[in-house]
């Protein structure tokens, strides 16, 4: 599967949306997805992106080591080096498709400071 370096202008933003749930490797939430590489396990979190005129919610998979103490849901964040992985399959013979998110780790970040009102 093709993994894409996700760019993001200066002006991107997130928040948290909601706190990590742990992310499960089979139907009966029995065992923990974990990171191929490091063995950590692997957690979903709902940020909202906003940039320019535009936001939308992502769910981003984020290992625990990732995850910074005193998240909260408003919380602004950025991801460390986001990738997108398009995905695709067939399930009772329906298609189904999307794209997958995944971060190294969410820095916490200072919020923008409000623009001034004339």
């Amino acid at each position: 599967m093709a993994r894409i370096r996700v760019g993001l202008l200066p002006t991107a933003s997130f928040m948290v949306g909601n706190l990590p749930v742990p992310k499960y490797a089979d139907a009966e939430k029995t065992q923990f997805a974990t990171d191929r590489e490091t063995g950590a396990k692997l957690f979903t979190i709902t940020l909202f992106f906003m940039e320019e005129d535009r936001a939308e919610a992502l769910k981003i998979t984020v290992p625990e080591t990732g995850l910074p103490n005193g998240l909260k849901p408003g919380l602004p964040v950025m991801p460390v080096e986001l990738f997108a992985t398009p995905w695709a399959r067939i399930f009772n013979g329906s298609l189904s498709d999307g794209i997958a998110y995944r971060a190294d780790r969410l820095d916490l970040a200072t919020p923008a400071p409000a623009a001034d009102a004339a």
